[in-house]
């Protein structure tokens, strides 16, 4: 049986993601990428991971960089999130950011941040199953005073969190 790759795109949009913001820097600068498959793998050693298409022009340019730091987005990061989902040539343009322990952009404002070295690189059909060792990580210094939740991805768009 042959599984259509639409088909199976469709089905797997009913499963509702949270989304991260992934970036490195390399000698242009700053890259960033969308990304909705990420997950913790290990407690010890700390290892988180995601799965960036191969053919990715922001992941060709990542892929080398030995780092990288994911970005929990937040539900009033759309917009950064939408930047960063797109084919843009310069994705920070008018996005701040800085840097923690391994260089890799950190994205003020997110609610979560884990900054990785790169630890191994699996194949996974089109994808790369991408693993880091996490050097540093932090949640958002203000969510005591501002809660905010998740943005989330579900059935080809983003939204947020309702407590029902």
């Amino acid at each position: 049986m042959s599984i259509d790759g639409a088909d199976f795109r469709r089905v797997l949009g009913h499963f509702p993601t949270g989304v991260t913001v992934v970036t490195a820097a390399d000698e242009n600068g700053p890259a960033g990428m969308a990304i909705g498959s990420f997950a913790s793998v290990s407690l010890d050693p700390p290892l988180v991971m995601f799965c960036p298409g191969k053919e990715s022009g922001s992941w060709l340019r990542m892929k080398d960089a030995g780092s990288f730091c994911v970005n929990v987005m937040g539900e009033d990061q759309g917009e950064v999130c939408g930047v960063m989902a797109s084919r843009a040539e310069d994705k920070f343009e008018g996005i701040d950011w800085t840097t923690d322990v391994t260089g890799a952009p950190v994205i003020p404002g997110s609610l979560a941040v884990m900054d990785c070295e790169l630890h191994a690189i699996h194949d996974g059909g089109d994808h790369d199953i991408v693993v880091g060792l996490v050097k540093s990580l932090w949640t958002a210094p203000d969510l005591e005073d501002n809660p905010r939740g998740p943005l989330l991805f579900f059935q080809g768009r983003y939204g947020q969190f309702q407590d029902l």
